[in-house]
């Protein structure tokens, strides 16, 4: 029998329409049957009681704000009716709980390329980096001179420009900003090879952004000024075919599963988001963990009203104190803007049946699962901690895509209800929350979850999802690498001059 409502939390006050719910139709709740009084669409919530102004609505088990109104039961409830809870700067008591996944160790692997200083890529693809937006056109334009000449790249996985409109004229944190996000691509693994061009004025002068780089393989990264040289084109396609011919030697071999490392994101969510792509995501990092694996979750303005769930896994006091500082410190971003913590939700998040950010926290969480937090780490900041992992950024898809990508993630794993073509500089895989939306977007979406709420069980559904990700990480392209969707977006805050 088809499921069309879900109460999803034997707490909640509302259910969720699985399918469209019309008035007239019954649903049961607590061994009572609720006749409804409104048309409710799919996705979205119904009363399970009678609620007066001011009463919180409760789902996933937690407050998601509270009725503006008085609101009958067996009704359809939405933004228009209810308001966040949230306000401002908060005080958080630490209250450890305790993890237990007892998911077995498979010593599975997949097939990736190992990198002289002993990291793990999951591509080979060579990639032209600007140290500033003014040689944007250079470097699209080598890209496309080293494509023309190799058959579209045969022999390696791409060959990518990646364009963007910093390095110069931003000031303080905006400009170091930059720096780490562009040095963290020069190193990332997924690059067989880097060329890093530079113009030779710019504020991130290409001599200083290698020092700042540290130490780097220099058979693999090079560099070209272009004020200082008589053809940029000429040169660059010079040192390009070089950096061709080694990055054609390379093979894959089997790495372990514990290698890889995944990010976690969420875009154009809806109210199928946390019944069944986003609980899938978790069951998968909590699989991958316990292989030794790693997993990054971001947004952080979209853990509004979920913190305290991650606050308490954290292995340590010391981590405790930096989530609570990761989520207080965006906070007060929000505020110094003169903005309200509380208002994210997109207005495709409220058609797809999202009405307060809580709501959408409490769904956006729950793409981590249920392991213990490892690690949490600045905006552009590396990864060095293996297992759960949570990383400062915004909840915009391109800039916490590319932040996800820069902390050493190989594969950017993307939940949508609503659907989005984009990817960042690593496979950015996009799986869908509802079946329509895989049905109607195939060149978009890579895998459905929306067989969840059709009566596959999640398990199930996550055994397909782990071996879809392993061929993935061993090869095999995404949408978004197929279609050459493929940019990057750089967090920017202060004054431009």
């Amino acid at each position: 029998m088809k499921t069309t409502y879900l109460r999803i939390n034997s707490a909640d006050n509302v259910a969720v329409a699985i399918s469209p719910l019309h008035a007239g139709e019954t649903i049961e709740a607590d061994g009572r049957v609720i006749t409804l009084r409104t048309d409710v669409p799919a996705g979205h919530k119904v009363t399970l009681k009678n609620f007066q102004a001011g009463e919180n609505i409760i789902k996933y088990g937690y407050p998601i704000g509270h009725v503006t109104v008085d609101v009958p039961e067996g009704t359809w409830v939405s933004e228009k009716e209810i308001k966040t809870n949230l306000a401002g700067l908060l005080d958080y008591t630490y209250q450890p709980v305790d993890v237990h996944t007892d998911i077995p160790v498979e010593h599975r692997t997949f097939k990736g390329y190992r990198r002289r200083n002993g990291d793990v890529g999951v591509r080979n693809e060579i990639w032209i980096i600007p140290t500033v937006g003014c040689v944007n056109g250079i470097v699209n334009q080598l890209a496309e001179g080293l494509r023309r000449e190799t058959d579209g790249g045969k022999g390696v996985d791409a060959i990518v420009a990646f364009p963007h409109n910093y390095g110069c004229s931003q000031l303080g944190e905006d400009h170091e900003n930059t720096k780490k996000i562009l040095r963290d691509m020069v190193l990332h693994p997924n690059a067989g090879a880097v060329l890093v061009v530079g113009l030779g004025c710019e504020n991130n002068q290409p001599d200083v952004f290698r020092e700042f780089i540290g130490s780097y393989d220099e058979d693999r990264i090079r560099f070209m000024v272009a004020q200082k040289v008589d053809d940029e084109y000429e040169e660059g396609m010079r040192i390009l075919r070089e950096l061709y011919a080694k990055c054609c030697q390379d093979e894959r071999t089997d790495v372990p599963l514990s290698e890889l490392r995944v990010g976690l994101k969420c875009g154009g969510s809806d109210g199928f988001s946390g019944i069944t792509a986003n609980p899938l995501l978790g069951m998968f990092s909590d699989y991958l963990i316990a292989q030794g694996g790693t997993s990054v979750l971001t947004e952080v303005p979209e853990m509004f009203g979920a913190e305290t769930i991650l606050m308490n896994r954290c292995r340590t006091t010391e981590l405790f104190n930096q989530t609570v500082s990761l989520i207080n410190d965006f906070k007060e971003y929000f505020l110094s803007h003169g903005e309200p913590v509380g208002e994210n939700p997109s207005p495709g998040n409220k058609a797809g049946g999202i009405s307060t950010l809580e709501e959408k926290a409490l769904g956006c969480t729950q793409k981590c699962g249920k392991s213990y937090v490892s690690g949490v780490m600045a905006y552009g900041e590396r990864l060095q901690t293996k297992g759960l992992n949570l990383l400062s950024a915004p909840g915009n898809d391109l800039v916490a895509a590319t932040a996800l990508a820069s902390s050493g993630c190989h594969i950017v794993l993307f939940t949508t209800g609503r659907g989005t073509p984009f990817g960042t500089f690593v496979p950015t895989m996009k799986i869908s929350t509802n079946s329509n939306l895989a049905a109607h977007k195939p060149g978009w979406i890579d895998f459905n979850a929306g067989v969840i709420v059709e009566n596959e069980p999640m398990e199930t559904t996550c055994c397909r999802f782990i071996d879809y990700v392993i061929q993935v990480a061993s090869g095999e392209q995404v949408n978004n690498e197929k279609k050459n969707y493929r940019e990057i977006a750089i967090f920017k805050n202060g004054v431009t001059l």
